[in-house]
């Protein structure tokens, strides 16, 4: 087996992703987790570039098996590699490693640099030389390399041989544009394998064609064993290589995992998952739900045939089980459903049907009526639990919302600035009393939330840490049994706690309003279960 050595990226080029501004701590938090993680390389940003990655350096986070690395540019022409303020700031740093960029393709060096090509050679030896002796693991970043070598092969590779007879231990092949194919990769990395050992060179995709992953796997086929990404493919304008995407199929693929091995073990990788919704959380995104892998619907089944066969054998419809990398099986219930899919939902809430149980038919049956009107449950998790204990009677009554109503105005303000206002009303019963509670927000929903959490008697403690995460609004031509097709309105909420606990919950109604009371009384409902709150007395809601 072969070393394959990771190399990631993020706190760099994730960092100039269009919206994205990491603090200090974002990134020192980040590089511990990839350090847990098993990476080989983190590369931490470009001190002396801006204030951020200068003070990150300057505290740089104790690592226990990756390498720090530092980025920055070869020297300026016409400045000695001694007197450059760039080279300074990286070798200023604690880091050990230092990955610098250059040009290498013959274009970008008359154009944007303005120099003499031999020249531009020139700098680059110069200034790994001046890394590597300064006690440095040096790189040289080859910008624009596959671009480079398709318009002037024998320069491209100059520009390598450059940097690997000064000392560079890696030299990264850079589709900078991300316009190069995979079967392009491949070709080129094998030319370049004939002239400099593959173990000295790296592969940094961008992902411009959507073909970031498989250019990165295409390169290390054909001899590449260093490969750059970053955490769930984060990067400017389409983003780079996906490293989680990496990992995975390198870690449990049968072709790569039994040629390459990595720094990441079977007990690191069940921190995949985690790693990658950490930089979601961190940048307060939602996850997204079909990322492979680790995506919370990476192992999401649905119809009902599906279920029957990834319940017999996951490896029908499982390329590789799902706790290998942190992730689960989700078994979603909707009106493509069958038995096995509510028997495999039940089961995975702790509710025990034998399959000939009468009462699975009437759950199937309600859910398939149930989603004919409007609602949908292969995203409402929460809701289709409470439903299915409700069914079963186990689900005490909390409290019971005798009315609400819900006024938006829209006026001028003290300074006569056009303001819309919206307030809600809200009457409870707990426990045979009556609580009334009004609540403001930014629009009828957030009022109603408000309003409705503002006051629940005994259950108030509970559901102090209750927080609307997202809100989402679908209309829809739907048919009822009674009515025909009308217009409805689908509310999904997900909401959340201190302790982390994500859930959604649906509402549908041909009122926007009462569909999001729907929602939320249902979210409010699954806290108080999932926590334990006693039951109350009040009528049934």
């Amino acid at each position: 087996m072969e070393r394959v050595y990771l190399f990631d990226t993020t706190l760099r080029d994730g960092q100039q992703t269009q919206g994205v501004d990491f603090s200090v701590e974002d990134k020192r938090t980040i590089a511990t987790a990839l350090d847990r993680l098993g990476l080989d390389y983190i590369e931490g940003g470009w001190p002396g570039a801006n204030p951020t990655d200068t003070a990150f350096f300057s505290r740089a986070p104790a690592l226990t098996g990756a390498r720090l690395t530092a980025f920055g540019m070869t020297r300026r022409p016409g400045r000695s590699a001694d007197n450059d303020p760039g080279l300074a700031a990286l070798t200023d740093t604690p880091a050990p490693a230092i990955c610098i960029v250059g040009k290498s393709w013959d274009f970008q060096v008359r154009v944007a640099l303005e120099i003499a090509l031999e020249e531009n050679l020139e700098i680059i030896g110069d200034s790994i030389r001046h890394l590597v002796a300064k006690g440095r693991e040096a790189m040289f970043d080859a910008e624009h390399f596959f671009d480079g070598f398709k318009a002037n092969p024998g320069y491209a590779l100059s520009c390598l041989h450059q940097a690997a007879e000064a000392g560079a231990r890696w030299l990264v092949l850079c589709d900078t544009n991300g316009g190069t194919l995979p079967h392009e990769v491949a070709a080129i990395v094998r030319a370049v394998t004939r002239e400099i050992p593959g173990g000295r060179l790296g592969i940094h995709a961008h992902n411009d064609t959507e073909n970031a992953v498989a250019n990165s796997l295409a390169a290390i086929d054909a001899g590449v064993r260093q490969v750059q990404g970053t955490l769930n493919g984060l990067g400017e304008r389409c983003g780079n290589a996906n490293i989680v995407s990496l990992i995975g199929s390198l870690c449990l693929k049968p072709d790569l995992r039994d040629r390459f091995e990595t720094g990441v073990d079977a007990e690191k990788l069940t921190h995949l998952t985690a790693t990658s919704r950490l930089l979601d959380e961190i940048l307060n995104r939602t996850p997204n739900r079909h990322a492979p892998y680790v995506g919370h619907s990476a192992f999401a089944h649905k119809g009902g045939l599906h279920v029957s066969a990834v319940l017999k054998d996951p490896r029908t419809y499982e390329h590789v089980p799902p706790e290998a990398v942190g992730n689960r099986r989700h078994v979603l219930v909707s009106d493509q459903a069958g038995r096995a899919n509510i028997l495999a939902r039940l089961g995975e809430v702790g509710i025990a049907l034998e399959p000939r149980d009468p009462r699975l038919d009437r759950l199937l049956d309600e859910v398939k009526e149930k989603e004919f009107q409007g609602y949908s449950y292969d995203g409402a998790e929460a809701s289709f639990e409470l439903m299915a204990r409700r069914a079963l009677g186990e689900v005490p009554n909390y409290f019971f919302v005798e009315s609400f109503k819900v006024l938006v105005e829209r006026r001028y303000n003290a300074r006569r600035e056009l303001t819309t206002v919206s307030e809600a009303i809200v009457r409870v019963l707990v426990d045979g009393d009556r609580l009334v509670s009004v609540g403001e927000g930014n629009g009828p929903v957030n009022a109603l939330d408000a309003a409705l959490r503002k006051d629940l008697g005994k259950y108030q403690s509970y559901i102090e840490d209750l927080d609307l995460v997202d809100f989402k609004v679908r209309i829809l031509q739907v048919g009822s049994r009674e009515h025909g097709t009308a217009a409805v309105t689908r509310v999904l909420i997900e909401s959340g706690d201190g302790a982390g606990n994500r859930w959604f919950t649906v509402g549908v109604s041909a009122n926007i309003v009462d569909a999001s009371f729907q929602a939320l009384s249902d979210a409010i409902a699954y806290k108080l279960f999932r926590d334990g709150a006693p039951a109350g007395t009040g009528p049934a809601e």
